[in-house]
């Protein structure tokens, strides 16, 4: 922060002014009150808002949840974390999901350790880890939305949860609304939600620590009070609120201060994409709503109740898309291209078993066995059908057959047939062009199947 800010007597110490006594001898030992225990950490509050963050812990200290401050952390996960012991919806711990929105309020002051939402005053990082773990897992919510209006907090929790929310953007997404101000530990949360809006009152920023020590010595000398601490430990009374804090001990809680920072600017410069130095050069600044957006430190100016309404509608789109895309995904490309040749592969055999059975129908015709030689041209050199070549033969006049030499007749008109025509393979259908032994293309020995058929059944040899 810019300035170390001093706390009110009142709300550092309590009403009841601190006490050294014999527990045996009293009623019962004064409970410390719960800025007392504050104000003995680094703390990530806007100075400027100080008034506010004192006013939240007031109403927790008077509220009976405060005796719940600090409890283990066990204590957050148990089974009945969202519903009271009669079952229904736990009062301090909302769940509100409205048109697939997870809401969860980031408000008043937060604490570590405190499994609770009170309404506008206090926010517990239990409660924000909880609701943003059930939103995950809820199949009814597309995304969350982180509602903020605080001026801060603790350093304990505070980046331990901010990087859980980091890590969640990946699996829903969500986003950060400052209605009206995300300031200090709550700055560190929106921070890191994928997209941050301000409202146009609002206002973000404030990346700094402070520590506050309360020096009552010269108010204890005035009232004639005299603490006399007893110890053992050298530094067991560091940073007392009895005496004036010597520079040594000022000096290690400005380590602890330095170290928190650094942790702190590293964070918001990963969330926002922005480098360090430009976090560092912030100062701690807070900027209304647009210098927060030309700054960096947000994404747009907009009223809660539109933008929440918009991050609904987007949800609501990027759902369809997805069931779209679900239902359209393109086959797998090893998939596809087996089904593409074995396609092409049935499809050649099936254009062959076609082109086998047109070339036979044509050359074994009524109109082709006067005319051999024509019915052969007819059915190799043109594309016409069975009866379109038919019909054309018809029109032609019959051939003369050459004369043969006469030969004794074969013991077998197939084996004759056989020994006279080149070696025609039937039966054969090649899937290749070429055969390694011979050299013949597949249609090429396909005709001479056909040809050798015919010749054994009509006794006729034909050459190509």
């Amino acid at each position: 922060m810019r300035n170390v800010m001093p706390i009110s007597p009142k709300l550092a110490f309590g009403v009841q002014a601190p006490v050294l006594a014999d527990p045996l001898l009293s009623e019962r030992p004064k409970r410390a009150t719960l800025m007392e225990r504050l104000a003995a950490d680094p703390l990530l509050v806007d100075p400027d808002r100080l008034s506010m963050f004192e006013a939240c812990v007031a109403h927790l200290e008077q509220h009976e949840l405060a005796a719940a401050f600090g409890l283990p952390q066990g204590m957050a996960a148990d089974q009945d974390f969202w519903s009271d012991r009669s079952g229904a919806p736990h009062p301090w711990r909302p769940y509100v999901v409205q048109n697939g929105i997870l809401q969860i309020p980031v408000l008043g002051s937060l604490y570590h350790r405190f499994p609770y939402q009170l309404g506008s005053w206090a926010t517990g990082y239990d409660y924000i880890e909880q609701a943003l773990a059930r939103g995950i897992a809820d199949p009814a919510v597309r995304g969350i939305a982180l509602v903020v209006d605080s001026p801060g907090g603790m350093v304990a929790g505070c980046f331990e949860l901010a990087d859980k929310i980091y890590e969640a953007r990946a699996k829903k997404p969500i986003r950060a609304f400052a209605s009206d101000s995300a300031y200090s530990a709550a700055y560190a949360l929106a921070s890191s939600a994928e997209r941050i809006t301000v409202t146009r009152s609002g206002g973000v920023g404030s990346v700094g620590v402070v520590a506050m020590h309360v020096d009552f010595s010269k108010m204890l000398d005035n009232d004639g009070v005299k603490i006399t601490l007893v110890f053992a430990g050298a530094h067991k009374v560091d940073g007392n609120p009895f005496e004036k804090l010597p520079a040594g001990v000022r000096n290690r809680i400005q380590a602890r201060v330095d170290k928190s920072y650094a942790v702190f600017v590293s964070t918001v410069a990963r969330n926002r994409d922005m480098g360090e130095d430009a976090v560092r050069a912030t100062e701690a600044l807070t900027y209304d709503a647009q210098d927060s957006v030309t700054v960096g430190f947000a994404d747009a100016v907009g009223a809660l109740e539109d933008e929440a309404a918009k991050f609904a509608e987007e949800m609501q789109v990027q759902e369809t898309d997805q069931m779209t895309d679900k239902n359209t995904t393109a086959p797998d490309a090893a998939a596809l291209a087996a089904a593409t040749e074995e396609g092409r592969s049935a499809g050649h055999v099936a254009g062959m078993a076609d082109q086998k059975a047109r070339i036979s129908a044509i050359i074994t015709g009524e109109s082709a066995k006067d005319r051999p030689a024509a019915a052969l041209a007819a059915a190799l050199d043109t594309d016409m059908t069975a009866e379109q070549a038919a019909a054309f033969l018809a029109k032609l006049p019959k051939e003369t057959p050459q004369a043969a030499a006469p030969a004794p007749a074969p013991a077998n008109p197939l084996a004759s047939a056989m020994e006279t025509t080149p070696n025609p393979q039937v039966g054969t259908l090649a899937t290749e062009n070429e055969d390694e032994d011979d050299g013949m293309s597949a249609e090429a020995k396909e005709i001479a199947s056909i040809l050798g058929a015919s010749a054994a059944s009509t006794g006729v040899p034909l050459k190509q």
